[in-house]
């Protein structure tokens, strides 16, 4: 497992009598996107939230960039370079699109008690530097022209791509995506697929959980298979469309 940028080994997870996680094991190399998929109820999530710091895992082990992540509280997670979006677009409707990009950066940047003692015209020059550094980001997935726009105004494909963007202003290492292409029209799917390789040429690793197969095929360099939240499968895109067992598990057996 050496070289790895996430390591997961031997993880279980439940909640009550439901065994949500059960040994799973896996991987995850600098500078790839690695897909998660299943069924519905096979545990993805979980396994994103465990990762994330959101739940503590009941037995096994993460560890990123070689330093353990068990019982890390998600601030602290951020803080050594993971960043995520959600299943459905967290912003702040009433804040401006440069401004929710803004909160992502915070992380990076110096603000608070610190700056506060070194005076205003150091907190000014701070400011400007992540205004410049978030425009930048607005710029690179080409929604600058939305800086000044409120996020609650804008169409629920647009607010997929401002969350993206606040996740990135963090300046990950990792980035978490989960169901990216959820409620997105076949245009905006391949805009995000487009999006995720120009994150990966970037140098950023991605990981990935997502039900449309046409993304998933088209981006990830590695796919995970869970089901009952186990693995059944790990490989190549074209290694996880010719196993039987993942056709009949989930992406559908032919019965005739």
């Amino acid at each position: 497992m050496s070289g790895a940028l996430l390591e997961v080994q031997a993880l279980h997870h439940w909640f009550g009598g439901l065994h949500v996680i059960d040994d799973v094991s896996f991987t995850c190399r600098p500078g790839i996107v690695k897909g998660i998929i299943g069924p519905n109820g096979a545990g993805k999530t979980t396994l994103f939230n465990l990762v994330a710091g959101t739940f503590a895992p009941r037995a096994g082990r993460i560890s990123f960039d070689g330093h353990a992540l068990n019982g890390v509280p998600p601030h602290l997670v951020a803080a050594r370079g993971i960043s995520r979006t959600f299943q459905a677009a967290r912003l702040f409707p009433r804040m401006t699109v440069l401004e929710n990009v803004m909160v992502g950066m915070h992380a990076r940047s110096h603000h608070g008690f610190v700056a506060g003692l070194a005076g205003p015209a150091f907190t000014r020059r701070e400011e400007a530097r992540v205004r410049g550094a978030c425009r930048e980001v607005l710029a690179f997935l080409q929604i600058a022209d939305l800086a000044g726009r409120g996020a609650g105004d804008l169409p629920f494909g647009r607010q997929r791509v401002v969350e993206l963007a606040r996740a990135l202003a963090a300046q990950p290492k990792l980035l978490l995506l989960d169901e990216p292409a959820c409620g997105l029209n076949p245009r905006e799917t391949e805009e995000m697929s487009g999006f995720i390789s120009a994150i990966r040429s970037r140098g950023t690793t991605v990981l990935v959980v997502e039900h449309d197969m046409s993304l998933v095929m088209g981006v990830c360099d590695e796919v995970l298979v869970l089901s009952s939240g186990r693995t059944i499968a790990e490989g190549t895109p074209r290694e996880i469309q010719g196993n039987a067992e993942v056709v009949t598990v989930y992406l559908g057996a032919d019965d005739a």
